[in-house]
């Protein structure tokens, strides 16, 4: 998936000679918290962020160090940070190293780019030009999109095919030894399996096929090693229940 796929094109922004009450209106009125800044020419020039907000000395929020880190720190540095916790205008307080990405880029690409740089947004260029802004709110709102439905009507011989598909897909499914069977909606495992985390790993391929209604954990663990077996929660409890009617 590209990232023109999920971003949005009409860019809420702000130009470096406003003042920070202008740029906090307009965060607030629009629901959004960053802004791109642009010059006079209407080129990228930084991010305001809520982020670049925080540390004000209108609210006793600016960091306070020991004397002697201070001087540690230097002149350049101190005076630098005075001028983002008591800046008026957005070109004094924004952040000016813009980490960006391109409509053609692939989606996970520029989400491991916001990760790695902890930042929330990404402007989308072209031609030098911004075209959209990526946030990760774009990206849970086209995961909603992308998540199954519910109350859709499949066969069941469908949502096999499906299942047993996306088993095909995975190198740590251990197709040989499950069984799947579909009933009504409801999937059914049995079987092997090795390591506990792929049990969870099997439900989940089932809660993404479209028109499952319910799963039957029926699959056993067993060591490698050992030859040391435990039943599945669902199959312990059943277990254990009719003990206790007996």
């Amino acid at each position: 998936m590209q990232v023109q796929e999920a971003m949005i094109r009409n860019v809420i922004g702000i130009q470096t000679d406003a003042t920070i009450g202008k740029a906090i209106e307009l965060m607030l009125r629009s629901h959004v918290s960053g802004l791109p800044v642009f010059d006079a020419e209407k080129k990228l020039v930084g991010i305001v962020s809520e982020g670049d907000l925080l540390r004000r000395s209108e609210l006793g929020t600016e960091k306070h160090r020991p004397r002697w880190i201070e001087f540690l720190l230097g002149p350049g540095h101190m005076a630098e940070e005075y001028t983002h916790t008591h800046g008026r205008k957005v070109e004094e307080v924004m952040s000016r190293n813009v980490i960006s990405t391109t409509e053609t880029a692939d989606l996970g690409e520029a989400i491991s780019l916001m990760n790695r740089h902890h930042i929330k947004r990404l402007p989308v260029m072209f031609n030098a030009r911004v075209v959209g802004i990526l946030t990760r709110a774009d990206v849970l709102r086209k995961l909603a999109e992308e998540l199954p439905k519910d109350g859709q009507q499949i066969s069941d011989a469908d949502l096999k095919t499906a299942v047993l598909a996306e088993f095909e897909r995975q190198k740590w499914a251990p197709i040989a030894w499950i069984d799947v069977s579909v009933a009504d909606g409801i999937v059914e495992f049995r079987g092997n399996i090795t390591d506990e985390r792929q049990r969870d790993a099997l439900r989940v391929v089932a809660e993404n096929v479209p028109g499952v209604k319910g799963i039957r954990d029926h699959l056993i663990w067993i060591e490698p090693n050992t030859g040391t077996f435990l039943m599945s929660p669902e199959d312990e409890k059943a277990s254990e229940k009719k003990k206790s009617a007996a």
